[in-house]
């Protein structure tokens, strides 16, 4: 089932990209190449549920919004934008591909020293889920597929967040509502109350 996410909060991925490098155009100016998500890779089990992203989940996106590049996701950082033609992105069969043509300014040498060093290895996006599927497996870890995403910025990150947000349990626990149900209508409300009460155990939930 398809479901239709109605939330305006960003939440973020992270992924070890061992692709993310600094290379050089045609003009030997430095460029930083990499993949900001992955398709179709389940992440680790998260509460009961794992997710990955569908080829195309970022197609809309990429044609209409005004995307860009920073540096650990704040906006005083900005690498690269893809309305300047400093920020390019493109899917393929692998994934998310980046590429940015980075300022030239102190930090952002910095920066690109020490994704050569590889003391910075890792990428993480932000955006807003357009559409999600959920397929609920007796027994089984949920599985929830980004369909399609509103994305916001791709940043190469030093500690990239823990990838579990409230906003994912939130949006299980409503997929749970949503499954079928023994004849007795308990059943998702059964796990639903199991599974909050873990996430407020471990998260401290309000």
């Amino acid at each position: 089932m398809d479901n239709q996410t109605n939330t305006v909060e960003i939440e973020r991925r992270n992924i070890d990209v061992i692709e993310l490098r600094v290379a050089q155009d045609e003009d030997k100016k430095p460029v930083i190449t990499g993949y900001a998500a992955m398709f179709d890779k389940l992440s680790e089990p998260m509460f009961g549920f794992r997710e990955k992203i569908a080829s195309g989940a970022f197609a809309a996106s990429l044609r209409k919004d005004d995307i860009r590049a920073l540096f650990n996701h704040d906006a005083n950082y900005v690498l690269g934008r893809n309305k300047a033609k400093t920020l390019k992105l493109k899917e393929d069969d692998a994934g998310l591909h980046i590429e940015i043509d980075p300022p030239d300014t102190t930090w952002a040498r910095d920066l690109q020293e020490s994704i050569r060093r590889g003391d910075i290895s890792q990428m993480s996006f932000g955006f807003i889920v357009v559409i999600d599927e959920w397929q609920h497996n007796k027994g089984k870890d949920s599985i929830r597929t980004l369909k399609e995403v509103k994305l916001f910025d791709v940043s190469p990150v030093t500690f990239p967040a823990y990838p579990q947000t409230t906003v994912k349990v939130r949006d299980y626990l409503n997929a749970l509502q949503t499954a079928e149900t023994p004849p007795d209508g308990q059943g998702a409300l059964r796990e639903e109350g199991r599974v909050a009460r873990l996430v407020k155990r471990r998260w401290q939930l309000k």
